[in-house]
């Protein structure tokens, strides 16, 4: 006689059920990653045209709050030096090139 052999059901879902976002909050957490993106776009826009001659293509970290920003030729150490001086803000990464962003889409 043949046993049957009994199958693991694996439930899909999310990781943390408890965290559910509603949809006022996801726009509120849009519209204020939009508010710091315009505010660090401002500070990069001021200071492009004078970086662009001796630092093309490298990494500019700014931040909203204070201006400060930081360059390198690695994306990991102007990260990590932005980190360094503001460990809880979230830095806005361009790239010093016409357009400030890396590649083609």
């Amino acid at each position: 006689m043949t046993e049957t052999k009994s199958h693991k059901v694996v439930r899909r879902g999310r990781l943390f059920p408890e965290i559910q976002w509603t949809e006022d909050r996801i726009n509120l957490y849009r519209s204020d990653l939009e508010t710091h993106h315009q505010r660090c776009r401002v500070v990069f826009e001021k200071l492009q045209p004078d970086l662009i001659k001796n630092h093309y293509n490298w990494f500019m970290a700014v931040d909203s709050e204070s201006g400060d920003y930081f360059l390198d030729k690695d994306e990991e150490v102007v990260t990590q030096m932005f980190l360094q001086k503001h460990p809880t803000a979230i830095p806005f990464i361009f790239v010093i090139n016409e357009t400030g962003v890396a590649g083609r889409i």
